[in-house]
């Protein structure tokens, strides 16, 4: 049973945690606390892969204070060698006597090897307080390790008929300023950022971050163009220079030999065709996870989010309703093949509804895996 203040540090734990949002890409974001006769004697957040764990920041903190002290850390402690030391051997140095982790770690690297060590050297060890907590601020580092892909987002801008872009393919500006800077959040937090060519060639994005705010990093960015359309002169390839944002485009049929001027452009290609001379979706999402890619953000047209939908690989949506209405010419959310029972529609739970200035942002998540449907060409 975890007191009241087990409560307390391991809520302070996690918002340590947070400070890594934008940054700890492919680690986990984690966040640490060293506790001694109930005074907080050391903190520390992981905020970069390759530099020092959150127990290391916390034990240098609290140094000889840690001894008999217990340790707050909102994933299983590292028991491997990486690009840093194990952190169970910090804490076994240290001297501390009890360690409250929230949940343990899914890296086969870890996996509970993390916590033996630390029993096996008579630490007592407790999981589980706020796992929920834990497992929402790292979904795509689980996603990565339990399921090979990553976890994906799909961010939609729509009015509030469910209108994404009218008939001529126009959609500048459905949300406001508001909304569209909550956007960059969610990229900031991504890894990647995918979008397919049908919206590279009628709203030329550059797809980067733009915040003020220190990244040291943008998203990959990534384009889904099944015959290799993608324009050499295009915002996405140019703004690669600036942003060092690289530009990963995935394709299944160079027909028009655009190959070599798009890699001198600055591209990296990715051919990997389905059996219809598509892109493979499952296959790219494998690709990325093997880049050490936690998180995507879809931010696509109705014909990508449809084959996104379809294939069953949206985990999340991201909706923005917009206090408008378009009509049933203008284009939806999503390209599916027709429904013809009410079984085979998605089902979603909503997370979350908030106003974000003049529009409204509903998060919700598929709770039944629809029937399957036929992906519509991209």
């Amino acid at each position: 049973m975890f007191s009241n203040a087990d409560h307390t540090y391991m809520t302070l734990a996690l918002r340590l945690a947070e400070q890594g949002l934008y940054t700890t890409q492919p680690n986990p974001r984690v966040g640490c606390v060293i506790v001694k006769n109930q005074q907080i004697v050391g903190q520390g957040a992981h905020l970069k892969a390759g530099e020092p764990h959150a127990e290391v920041f916390a034990l240098r903190e609290a140094g000889i204070a840690a001894k008999d002290g217990y340790a707050y850390v909102t994933l299983e402690p590292c028991n491997h060698h990486g690009r840093t030391p194990p952190c169970v051997d910090a804490l076994i140095n240290a001297g501390v006597k009890r360690v409250v982790v929230a949940m343990q770690d899914p890296n086969p690297l870890v996996a509970g090897n993390g916590l033996k060590r630390l029993l096996a050297h008579g630490i007592h060890v407790e999981t589980g307080l706020m796992q929920a907590e834990a497992l929402a601020l790292n979904r795509g580092f689980i996603s990565r390790m339990t399921r090979g892909r990553p976890y994906v987002r799909s961010k939609i801008a729509a009015s509030l008929d469910g209108r994404t872009a009218l008939k001529n393919g126009k959609s500048f500006w459905i949300t406001g300023e508001a909304a569209r800077l909550d956007v960059q959040h969610w990229r900031a937090q991504s890894c990647a950022i995918v979008t397919g060519i049908g919206t590279i060639l009628a709203d030329d994005p550059s797809m980067n971050v733009r915040l003020e705010i220190s990244l040291n990093r943008q998203p990959l960015r990534v384009v889904v163009d099944s015959q290799l359309q993608m324009p050499v002169n295009c915002k996405m390839l140019d703004s690669n220079k600036l942003v060092n944002s690289p530009v990963l485009i995935a394709y299944a049929h160079d027909a028009a030999n655009n190959a070599a001027k798009l890699i001198s452009a600055g591209a990296e290609l990715l051919k990997i065709p389905n059996s219809n001379n598509q892109v493979d979706l499952i296959a790219l999402l494998e690709n990325l996870a093997q880049r050490g890619i936690n998180e995507v953000l879809l931010e696509a047209g109705q014909g990508l989010n449809g084959a996104f939908l379809s294939a069953n690989l949206i985990d999340e949506f991201i909706f923005y309703y917009a206090p408008k209405l378009m009509g049933t010419d203008a284009n939806g959310m999503f390209a599916i093949a027709e429904l013809t029972e009410m079984q085979q529609a998605t089902d979603l739970q909503i997370l979350d509804v908030r106003q974000i200035g003049q529009d409204l942002r509903l998060r919700a998540k598929p709770v039944v895996k629809p029937i399957a449907r036929l992906v519509p060409n991209i």
